[in-house]
């Protein structure tokens, strides 16, 4: 820069707000009214484009954003009509998701569907549906492979029941946690067998 050369000033800064008004400056506009916001149908297309949600999922968040009940019961009526909104569609979607994604037990997967807000023979007929195609034991050993961290075996009782607990969290049954953890329990962490 040039010696005694001003330096750009921003707009804001050279306007003078110790002026007095002129009465050529355009007059201030009134504030434009207030548009109602979009419609309860309107608000769950835009919640059903991001992901699947059940009936009782989309009547919760369209009353949470302030939406009439009589509105939101239009809007679940012609959602249903149109097919974009259907709770057996969102159960098997759940269902799927569980099992092949984060590799969850059944009971895990029921929940999941229950707290949904689905009809209990909905979600039966899902999960049945979904388990067919599954084969249980072996996503009870890949959950087990991933906190074992591939072959290793169970050291002690502490690691058998932080396991056990584990397994049961993510909806295994019982019986079967039991007999994978026993299998792969090491020597040091048996009980003594009579026989031997």
């Amino acid at each position: 820069m040039r010696r005694g050369a001003r330096t750009p000033q921003p707009a804001i800064s050279r306007l003078r707000t110790d002026r007095k008004p002129t009465g050529r400056e355009p007059e201030a506009e009134s504030p434009e009214p207030v548009r109602p916001g979009p419609s309860a149908y309107v608000s769950a297309l835009r919640l059903l484009a991001r992901r699947e949600l059940s009936e009782k999922q989309v009547r919760e968040r369209l009353l949470r954003k302030g939406h009439d009940p009589d509105d939101v019961d239009a809007a679940v009526v012609r959602l249903k009509g149109d097919r974009a909104l259907d709770d057996t569609r969102v159960a098997a979607a759940i269902a799927r998701t569980e099992t092949s994604i984060k590799r969850r037990g059944r009971l895990r997967v029921k929940r999941q569907i229950e707290q949904a807000g689905i009809a209990p023979d909905v979600a039966r007929q899902a999960l049945d549906a979904v388990f067919d195609e599954v084969d249980d034991d072996a996503l009870l050993l890949a959950a087990l492979g991933r906190r074992l961290r591939g072959e290793r075996q169970i050291e002690d009782d502490r690691e058998f029941q932080r396991l056990y607990r584990y397994l049961a969290t993510q909806g295994f049954e019982s019986d079967r946690i039991l007999e994978a953890l026993n299998a792969r329990r090491g020597r040091r962490g048996r009980t003594a067998d009579p026989a031997e």
